[in-house]
């Protein structure tokens, strides 16, 4: 069964290729996202690279990321969506972060499409 965040990761490629070198330098980090479909299943893992070139995302464990969130598909939505905010979701448990925590804070919801509701 597909994730539902793949839409929204899928609402995200366009911006990328728009908006590309803009968030390149505006945030400067590459992110892989961790998304299991439920606690304790395997994740499906995308990368972000907002740091090189103009910027991509692709569905697989790319390079070395300097920070690494891990959710689960519903908490994911919802922190995208704006529902669950990400302080919130890091405080609840329900989203974990590995890496460079400055480079964590630069990925905010922000920079996700307005339109990437499912």
């Amino acid at each position: 069964m597909p994730l539902k965040v793949e839409a929204l990761f899928d609402k995200f490629a366009p911006l990328i290729k728009t908006e590309g070198p803009k968030l390149v330098s505006k945030v400067g980090h590459v992110y892989h996202f961790e998304i299991a479909p439920a606690k304790n299943e395997t994740p499906t893992v995308w990368t972000i690279d907002l740091k090189n070139g103009s910027g991509s995302i692709k569905k697989a464990k790319e390079g070395t990321p300097d920070a690494t969130f891990s959710l689960v598909d519903d908490d994911a939505v919802a922190l995208f969506n704006g529902s669950l905010k990400p302080q919130t979701a890091f405080m609840q448990g329900k989203m974990k972060i590995k890496g460079n925590m400055q480079a964590a804070m630069k990925f905010t919801p922000d920079l996700f499409p307005k339109n990437a509701k499912l």
